[in-house]
C-alpha cells in the first residue's frame, strides 16, 4: 500500500477524530475508497476501537431516490439509533461518478433531506469527520492525471496541522472580537455581514478545534444581517449540476434576487428547500495554501488560500456561545459557494483591512 494512504489514515484517526480505545466508530466507505478504508480499519484496530462499516455510494442513492415515490419516513429509528450510539462517524469519500445523482428530481431530493434532519443532527453530535480518497473520477473532474491528483490531495491532507492551526488562530482572534465583516471583490461584490456575538472556528482538521473536514484549513463563523451583492466566480458542482458565476443579492439577511451564468436551476432548487435556505449559515475564509488550484470538489476548493466561501442554509452550533445554539439558522441544506479573493479584493473587519488581494496582514506581501 502507498505509504501516503497509511499516513492519511493515521492523520484521520489520531489528529482529526481523536479516536480512543473503546470508541464506537461508524465508517462510511465510498465505492473507490477501499484502500483508505483498509488502512483506517487497521489503525482503528491498533487503537482498540470498535467499528461498523457502511457503504456510501452516489449511484446507490440515485437508484433509491429515483425509484421512491417521495413520501419518505421521517428519521427511521434503526439508522438514527446507530448514529446516536456512535462516538464517531468517519466518511471516506471516493465515488465512481461525481455526477451520480444529477438526474434525481429536485423535489425528491428536497423531501429526502427534510425527512432526515434528526438523523443529520445525530451524526453531527458525534466526533464526525469527512475526508476524501483520491480516485480517478475525482482526478478527471479536476482535469488532472491520476498521479498528479494524488500528489495534490496528499499535499493538502498530510501536512503540519499544528503550524496551520497557529496561523489560523490569528484570524479567529480578529473575528471573535469583531462586529462586522465587509467583502469587496472587483466591481460586482460588495457584501456586509454582522458577526457580532458569534464564535469563529479555527478549522484545523480536528474535532478538538470543532473542525470536521480533512483536509481543512479555514476560519469560519455564522453571519447575520447580510446586505449587498456577491458574485461566486469559482465554478463548482451543486447536486450533480455545474454552476458558474452565481450572483446573490441580499436584503434583511435573505436572498431577494439571484442569477447564474450556468446552473441557475440548481441554485433555485437549493433556495426552495425551506425558509432557512435563503439565509446564510456560514462565512468561511480559506487558508490552506497546500490547495493551490480549483478541482471542482468542495471539500478542497472551499479551503483554498485566497478564497472566501458563503454557505446557504444550516449554520453550525459551534459558531454560537454556549446557551445560544438555538440562534443558529436551521435548514435541511448547507451549500457552499466560493469567491476568488486573489485580485482586486479585500476583507475588512470593523473597517480595518485584514486581507488584500489574498494576503493577510501578517504575511509577506500585504499592502493595505
Amino acid at each position: 500500500m502507498d505509504e501516503r494512504v497509511r499516513e492519511h489514515a493515521r492523520t484521520l484517526i489520531d489528529w482529526s477524530a481523536r479516536i480512543e480505545a473503546g470508541d464506537d466508530v461508524v465508517v462510511r466507505v465510498g465505492p473507490d475508497a477501499h484502500d483508505l478504508a483498509v488502512a483506517v480499519a487497521e489503525v482503528l484496530g491498533e487503537r482498540g476501537a470498535n467499528v461498523v462499516t457502511t457503504y456510501a455510494s452516489g449511484e446507490l442513492t440515485r437508484a433509491y431516490l429515483r425509484a421512491h415515490e417521495g413520501d419518505f419516513e421521517e428519521d427511521p429509528e434503526y439508522e438514527r439509533a446507530l448514529l446516536e450510539e456512535a462516538d464517531a462517524v468517519l466518511t471516506l469519500g471516493g465515488g465512481r461518478n461525481t455526477a451520480a445523482t444529477a438526474d434525481v428530481p429536485g423535489r425528491t431530493r428536497q423531501a429526502y433531506d427534510r425527512a432526515r434532519q434528526e438523523i443529520r443532527k445525530a451524526r453531527l453530535d458525534t466526533k464526525w469527520v469527512l475526508t476524501e480518497h483520491p480516485t480517478r473520477s475525482l482526478a478527471q473532474q479536476a482535469g488532472m492525471s491520476y498521479e498528479a491528483y494524488q500528489e495534490f490531495v496528499y499535499d493538502a491532507i498530510n501536512r503540519d496541522w499544528e503550524e496551520q492551526a497557529e496561523k489560523q488562530a490569528k484570524v479567529k482572534g480578529v473575528l471573535d472580537d469583531a462586529s462586522e465583516v465587509r467583502i469587496v471583490s472587483g466591481d460586482e461584490t460588495d457584501l456586509t455581514l454582522s458577526i457580532e456575538g458569534r464564535v469563529a472556528v479555527n478549522s484545523a482538521a480536528s474535532v478538538d478545534y470543532d473542525s470536521h473536514n480533512l483536509p481543512s484549513g479555514e476560519v469560519f463563523t455564522a453571519p447575520k444581517a447580510t446586505e449587498g451583492e456577491v458574485v461566486f466566480d469559482v465554478p463548482m458542482t451543486v447536486n450533480g449540476k455545474r454552476v458558474r458565476d452565481v450572483t446573490l443579492r441580499f436584503e434583511d439577511e435573505e436572498v431577494v434576487d439571484y442569477d447564474a451564468a450556468q446552473g441557475e436551476d440548481a441554485i433555485t432548487e437549493v433556495l426552495e428547500t425551506d425558509d432557512g435556505a435563503r439565509r446564510l449559515g456560514e462565512l468561511g475564509i480559506g487558508m490552506n495554501r497546500g490547495i493551490d488550484r480549483v478541482t471542482d470538489n468542495i471539500l478542497f476548493d472551499e479551503k483554498m488560500g485566497e478564497t472566501v466561501h458563503l454557505a446557504l442554509g444550516r449554520a453550525y452550533s459551534s459558531n454560537f456561545p454556549e446557551g445560544h445554539e438555538d440562534e443558529a439558522n436551521e435548514s435541511a441544506v448547507h451549500v457552499d459557494l466560493i469567491t476568488d479573493m486573489s485580485e482586486e479584493s479585500r476583507i475588512e473587519v470593523d473597517g480595518e483591512t485584514i486581507q488584500e488581494d489574498g494576503q493577510f496582514w501578517f504575511e509577506d506581501g500585504f499592502e493595505e
